[in-house]
């Protein structure tokens, strides 16, 4: 097992200039973590010396740069606008690449109103699949999350329920397409995590820590401390020989220190499990 983190908690920093990205891995490092997750919307432009001074400075305080979060829209009613969204998801699976990264993290698209659960489980499959070859090119591994709703986005995933994704996720089974699995998203349609996770194991590449406060709800809280049943998942994924990447989403909004408790317990609840 190796820990990532998701830095959450500090998009608005990050994506307003008041920290930087290099801020971002310095901060990683102290907490010793071995991996650093990035979200797309960290990367405005997308010049080489950035990249490449980016890359040479997470080498240099030995921290891996793990996966890269996307929001691809691929079930946007408007067919125009559904091509613009793949060929950006190219372009960060190409992104992810640069960096070194290993993953990307992929969504479905938004549940924008009035689209119909057949057509957009076709558009979200066509728009994947089309993807993944880019990711193959480049030796990406795309990881499919069961999201709940991107920081860019109007509207909830279109791959909850549960069934919806995992329609998806078995219609791109000839593909090298793997899984995100969240550990608390699940919950805010009170689904049961554990069920998910035991329908999709196999296909796990990345798990992202998160927790949110109550069924039901989307609240999020300190990693731990919520309804979240991350020991219990920690604890299946041992038995079943995980050895992927744990990414902590840190987004309880309680500053440098809510990374200081999540990383300790996160830790303390894979040796136990």
């Amino acid at each position: 097992m190796q820990l990532s983190c998701i830095p959450v908690s500090l998009y608005e920093d990050i994506f307003s200039g008041q920290r930087s990205v290099s801020d971002w891995i310095h901060f990683a490092a102290a907490l010793g973590l071995e991996g650093v997750d990035f979200s797309v919307k960290f990367f405005p432009t997308r010049d080489e010396d950035t990249l490449n001074a980016l890359v040479a400075e997470g080498e240099r305080i030995g921290i891996e740069f793990c996966a890269l979060a996307c929001y691809p829209d691929f079930t946007h009613p408007n067919a125009e606008q559904r091509a613009r969204e793949i060929e950006q998801m190219k372009a960060d699976v190409q992104l992810t690449a640069a960096l070194g990264a290993k993953y990307a993290r992929v969504t479905a698209g938004q549940n924008h109103p009035g689209t119909d659960r057949e057509a957009g489980i076709r558009w979200a499959v066509e728009g994947l699949r089309q993807v993944v070859d880019e990711a193959d090119r480049l030796g990406i591994t795309l990881v499919y999350e069961n999201h709940t709703k991107g920081a860019p986005w109007q509207y909830w995933d279109f791959s909850q329920p549960s069934e919806i994704f995992l329609e998806i996720l078995n219609s791109l089974a000839d593909t090298s397409l793997k899984v995100c699995f969240d550990t608390a998203n699940a919950l805010v349609l009170k689904e049961d995590p554990i069920a998910l996770l035991e329908a999709v194991i196999d296909r796990i590449a990345v798990v992202h820590i998160f927790d949110i406060r109550t069924p039901g709800e989307f609240e999020t809280v300190l990693v731990g401390t919520g309804a979240s049943p991350i020991k219990q998942v920690l604890s299946i994924l041992k038995r079943n020989g995980f050895d992927g990447w744990l990414s902590i989403e840190e987004a309880s909004r309680t500053g440098e220190e809510g990374f200081a408790k999540a990383v300790p317990f996160v830790r303390r609840a894979w040796e136990e499990a």
